[in-house]
């Protein structure tokens, strides 16, 4: 063959290839990441999605499918080719999906062939995850209806192939967001605000893998470091008790070899275990065989990690154990949304990065925050060693006019995320519910979530309506975080931070911060004065665990420790990261110097008229008609308060003397207020400004007292305390002391 006709013969070839690569590209988001250009067409997602249950064979189907929006409810599976093309798995309305819109309802199409070394083997399909219900459809025929937007799920198809030649998919989507009454986290047809762009359609791998007439359908691994062993039970497709041989590895070196039966628990010693920690993140590795007699039906390959999640008693309170020691757990609040995909990582190594960055930051743990990830991300929370509270995804998240929750799908979606992810050891605690919303049937959802998986902890609500249930006691405080008050639950401060910070050309548009700062000198000065609040609470007040808003920006939301677009790290790193170091290993003590009537109530002189005078909270102010009463001062039913003296009205102004007896020694700078407001109030120490605390609090905080404030303190002599408080809505509370920070316990 001559060179002109090769190369005229090797151009048509490359024809389809150039016309298959056109039918996609990407649009441009208001930001997109590094990690957008790595994205291939062709090679989309390539790494096999189901780390714990690994199969040698298995044919991806990600890449180009056709698309096009639906019409109706009662729409029939379109006939021939559909009119446009999606980059799959890529939510509709993203920039990586190449088409950025939003459609309530969508077709997709594409024609797959099955490999001939398939034969003779039962076929699955599998869908990492479609939001929210999907029919699916093979050479025309409907294999299956799904509901749920966060879950995997699979069908045999093999009776639905033809013999030779190209098959079929097509795949129908129905989404209503905004406009259902089923769990979509911060999803929103109206995002701004706490609430951001939706994601539609298929959203995670799509994949195929042959299997036995009898296969492995699932594993269940719990592990129990107190008696060293793994409780093993593998599943099949049937109820035949097959044998089952398990091989552990540490590393490349089998240690244990263990038989057993099918549909059993099998309990495999683990010698000289190694336990899983954020510090030494150790994974077993575990092969299992299916057989019968002597024949091999099926194989697979798994991991686990050996580690305990636990309450105890620990100096009067019940804390968080890991592997029967206290550990405070520090992580940030995660929401796992991405400028060009959405709920969709570009790649797994994006995955990966932001995991490592938690770690470069110090932090031993993430809130995963109303959003269910692929297998691949718990992955790598696995692998890199960082500990997880899994938050279920809402119903009704903050929007108006939404049909009431589905009860019925809730409890079915939040069985389904439990049964998936209980095999991963990051995973340390299931979180029923986030700041209410949605929220329904506590008491049930908890037992339900406590019988599936004893193993782990469940959190009844974070910063949500609390029945004293499950194991802890979770509060959401911002800017400053605070610690709740009980002996009964662990306590935790699940969120608190979002300092804002704009970064010019790296913000999806005009946002906000719970507080907005302007320079990266005030981001790091603010960030440690929160985390000495923690180590405060921690060492004194029993507080477990805290989660900072937040890992990254989200769309207008700009309180992120990195940017939308993970290009830059907002404050210093290794600041940050000697900051959380300190939450976790520090101790600060608090005496108190004024104490507050969080256990035995201190007399105030009180008021709910407008005092006559403007200078109501000077030294010398006669406050002799006003009533005496003991704090806090509010009304019962708000959540950790301990009211004494019933307040109704918007406004109450509080006075108090006080006297700092001998402490010549005392050194003012490490003096601070002990505040539980709700809502916003003004404190003056000795007719000085002090602080002024805006929005209200979830429980006690540490508030900075002013310079000027410090310098009017009288040692040995009198002082005054005074403070307005008002009432904008919700409950109401205000109680007050003043405390001093050391690095010394009192009793020493």
């Amino acid at each position: 063959m001559n060179l002109k006709k090769l190369f005229t013969l090797t151009f048509l070839l490359f024809i389809p290839f150039l016309l298959f690569a056109q039918q996609w590209q990407p649009k441009q988001a208001p930001l997109m990441t590094r990690f957008a250009k790595d994205v291939n067409p062709q090679n989309v997602l390539p790494e096999y999605p189901r780390p714990q249950m690994v199969r040698s064979k298995w044919l991806n189907l990600n890449g180009i499918w056709q698309y096009q929006p639906g019409i109706s409810e009662d729409e029939s599976l379109p006939k021939g080719n559909l009119f446009s093309h999606i980059l799959v798995p890529f939510p509709v309305e993203s920039a990586l999906s190449g088409v950025m819109e939003h459609h309530e309802r969508l077709w997709y199409k594409k024609t797959f062939s099955i490999p001939k070394s398939w034969n003779g083997e039962r076929i699955l399909i599998h869908f990492g995850a479609v939001d929210f219900e999907s029919e699916v459809f093979i050479n025309g025929k409907s294999v299956g209806i799904h509901r749920g937007g966060y879950d995997p799920f699979s069908y045999d198809i093999t009776e639905y192939l033809k013999r030779n030649g190209p098959q079929q998919i097509a795949v129908r989507v129905y989404d209503p967001t905004d406009k259902g009454g089923f769990p979509r986290g911060k999803q929103s047809l109206h995002p701004g605000g706490i609430m951001y762009t939706p994601t539609t359609g298929i959203w995670q791998t799509v994949w195929l893998e042959p299997v036995p007439e009898t296969f492995i359908s699932n594993i269940k691994m719990v592990p129990n470091i107190d008696k060293s062993v793994l409780k093993l039970t593998v599943n099949t497709n049937n109820s035949e008790n097959g044998n089952i041989i398990v091989k552990v590895k540490d590393g490349e070196k089998i240690i244990v070899t263990k038989s057993g039966n099918a549909n059993n628990e099998i309990v495999i010693p683990i010698p000289h275990e190694k336990l899983w920690s954020p510090e030494h993140p150790f994974l077993y590795h575990l092969s299992i065989s299916l057989k019968n007699e002597n024949k091999t039906l099926d194989e697979i390959s798994s991991y686990f990690g050996m580690r305990k999640i636990s309450i105890e008693n620990d100096n009067g309170y019940k804390k968080m154990f890991l592997n029967n020691k206290f550990v405070f757990e520090l992580g940030p609040l995660d929401q796992g949304f991405w400028p060009d995909g959405i709920y969709t990582a570009p790649t797994d190594n994006a995955i990966r990065n932001d995991l490592e960055m938690m770690k470069k930051f110090g932090f031993n743990m993430v809130r995963k925050h109303i959003k269910v990830e692929p297998y691949r991300w718990y992955y790598w929370a696995d692998k890199i060693g960082l500990m997880v509270w899994q938050d279920m995804p809402s119903a009704n998240s903050y929007t108006e006019h939404t049909p009431p929750v589905d009860t019925a799908e809730y409890r079915s979606e939040l069985k389904r995320m439990v049964e998936t992810h209980w095999n991963s050891p990051c995973i340390i605690m299931w979180d029923l519910f986030n700041e209410g919303q949605g929220q329904n049937n506590t008491v049930g959802l908890g037992k339900m979530v406590k019988e599936l998986d004893p193993s782990r902890l469940v959190n009844q609500a974070s910063g949500g309506e609390y029945f004293g249930v499950g194991d802890l006691l979770d509060i959401h405080s911002y800017p400053e975080p605070a610690c709740p008050s009980s002996t009964k639950q662990a306590l935790a401060c699940g969120e608190y931070g979002g300092i804002g910070y704009a970064i010019k050309n790296h913000t999806w548009s005009k946002g906000w911060g719970y507080l907005m700062i302007q320079n990266q000198m005030e981001y790091d000065s603010l960030y440690n004065e929160f985390a000495n609040d923690l180590v405060v609470y921690k060492t004194n007040k029993g507080l477990s665990a805290a989660v900072y808003t937040q890992l990254t920006d989200v769309e207008t939301e700009l309180n992120g420790l990195m940017t939308y677009d993970r290009a830059l790290v907002k404050g210093n790193l290794q600041k940050i990261r000697q900051s959380n170091w300190d939450v976790i290993h520090k101790n600060l003590y608090i005496s108190n110097i004024l104490p507050t009537s969080e256990k035995v109530g201190r007399t105030w002189k009180y008021s709910f008229e407008k005092p006559y005078n403007d200078e109501w909270y000077a030294k010398n102010f006669d406050d002799a008609g006003w009533k005496s009463g003991d704090a806090g001062f509010g009304t019962k039913e708000t959540p950790g308060s301990v009211v004494r003296t019933i307040w109704k009205t918007d406004d109450i102004w509080i006075r108090q003397e006080f006297s700092l007896g001998n402490l010549s020694k005392i050194d003012k700078n490490k003096l601070v207020l002990y505040l539980y407001h709700d809502d916003g109030c003004e404190v003056y120490i000795n007719g000085v400004e002090a602080a002024k605390a805006t929005n209200g609090t979830s429980g006690y905080q540490i508030i900075s007292i002013s310079k000027d404030a410090k310098n009017a303190l009288i040692v040995n002599g009198k002082n005054v305390i005074a403070i307005h408080c008002h009432q904008k809505g919700g409950g109401q509370y205000i109680d007050a002391g003043i405390s001093l920070i050391s690095n010394h316990c009192p009793a020493d």
